[in-house]
């Protein structure tokens, strides 16, 4: 029988100015109208006229065709750049122009498949840590915490070489406090109030802020050192980690490098980015396999003749192909950012529908990928949506987990990578089936979560 995962039931009708921002601040799915997944395009009104587009043609031209158009909304960048800044995230134009061209090497292929064996070394050890947890009889484990601790370390050991100046839990806390406060609609937001009257939840949020920044500041700082204590004839590392490959980019046209501003807000994102939304997805992916032993199986007998008892490596990625479809499904069915926003600067047509300047474009990603005119049975759990010939024949704009066009994520492939590579390593080690409770409701402020947690039970083989 297909599994039918966890889902939210969404509104009927257009929610009033109250109800909307109400449901924007418990959860953000709650926002996007029943319409959504069944229509291409729906319009309403709150104040500004919106629209949620679902139709792949119209995504196509806001993500490629007509992107300049469509800036990101001002009230997505008033959540993000307390913590990033002007960085490759938030920055538009010449601004973001240059920081892309001069970040992208840094995660050209040969480099992210250099940081492989960091992946590796941390799924041994996530894979250790279960081990005991699961030797406790009755023990219930909850994924979310592990595989944020998982994906905290690679972060860690691939950005920085290490976590001496990093306190994990003060830091995943700081991220939290963000979320609940700075990431969070405010009513100023929906009654269009102008971005530099305070909202209550960035000032309750400054205080993360201060955490976070600091102790990527002090990583930076210490490189900073180390990289004069190396040039006058100290000891070296083996290989470079992101920090000094950011140290050392450069933008190819210019020559220009990143001030030291820059270069904080652009690691503060990829620390935050690089390990929450994996972390998510593993945690997903993970539930969705407890959910349906038959999916579980078959990835594992994949992962066993891959791996046999040793961790995996980016060697067995191409040995391990239904791995990759799960966590391509779970990534349909829990997008690691569900919901996007754009401003229109220009008219334009998207799906026949005239758009105007001071519009609000909604990009629904959770939607989209369960829509009932793109997907079949777009509810179910099934890896066998993204084998070859399926992808083949669908367009590429109804499965956006990483966005698309020039501003498509730049770390997607290290994110992938680092999925695989724990996924892999934990389905040739363990059994997993559903734990105590109910299961977990999608949320969203600005990933989707599981709420209350992925609590599982953990058999080893």
């Amino acid at each position: 029988m297909p599994f039918i995962p966890p889902r939210i039931a969404p509104p009927t009708r257009q929610l009033s100015l109250l109800e909307t921002l109400r449901a924007a601040r418990r959860n953000v799915l709650e926002i996007i109208p029943g319409l959504s997944y069944v229509q291409p395009m729906v319009s309403g009104r709150l104040g500004s006229r919106w629209h949620m587009v679902q139709d792949p043609g119209a995504l196509r031209r806001i993500f490629l065709d007509n992107a300049a158009n469509y800036p990101k909304s001002e009230v997505m960048l008033r959540m993000l750049r307390p913590a990033v800044g002007d960085s490759l995230f938030t920055s538009e134009g010449d601004a973001w122009r240059w920081q892309r061209r001069t970040v992208a090497p840094v995660f050209a292929p040969r480099n992210v498949a250099a940081l492989a064996p960091v992946m590796t070394a941390t799924a041994e050890r996530t894979a250790q840590r279960l081990a005991r947890s699961a030797a406790r009889p009755g023990m219930v484990t909850e994924m979310v915490s592990e595989m944020f601790t998982a994906t905290f370390e690679v972060i860690c050991d691939v950005a920085l070489s290490g976590r001496e100046h990093f306190d994990a839990k003060l830091y995943g806390q700081a991220i939290i406090r963000y979320m609940a406060t700075v990431g969070r609609a405010s009513v100023l937001d929906f009654l269009q109030v102008p971005n530099w009257m305070p909202r209550p939840g960035a000032v309750l949020g400054r205080g993360s802020v201060r955490t976070m920044h600091a102790m990527v500041a002090r990583a930076i700082e210490e490189r900073r050192r180390s990289v004069s204590v190396r040039g006058a004839g100290g000891a070296t590392r083996a290989t470079d980690d992101l920090l000094d490959h950011m140290l050392k980019a450069e933008d190819a046209e210019t020559g220009r490098r990143m001030t030291p501003e820059e270069l904080l807000h652009n690691m503060q994102f990829f620390i935050v980015g690089g390990h929450e939304t994996t972390a998510l997805t593993l945690s997903w992916a993970l539930l969705l396999l407890a959910g349906d032993p038959e999916v579980q199986e078959q990835a594992r007998a994949e992962a066993r003749a891959a791996l046999g008892d040793a961790p995996a490596g980016a060697e067995h990625i191409a040995l391990t192909p239904h791995v990759g479809r799960v966590i391509e499904e779970t990534m349909r069915l829990y997008p690691p950012v569900g919901l996007l926003a754009r401003n229109v600067l220009r008219p334009d047509l998207l799906a026949g529908r005239r758009i105007m300047p001071k519009d609000t474009l909604f990009l629904p990603i959770f939607a989209l990928h369960r829509h009932r005119m793109w997907w079949d049975d777009p509810d179910t759990f099934d890896p066998g949506n993204f084998a070859p010939e399926k992808v083949a024949a669908r367009d590429r704009y109804v499965y956006l987990p990483f966005g698309a066009g020039p501003r498509v994520c730049v770390g997607a492939n290290f994110a992938m990578m680092q999925a695989h590579i724990i996924l892999a390593t934990l389905l040739a080690r363990f059994r997993f089936a559903p734990g105590d409770g109910p299961p977990p409701v999608p949320t969203m402020s600005m990933t989707v979560r599981p709420e209350g947690g992925v609590r599982l039970s953990v058999t080893p083989l």
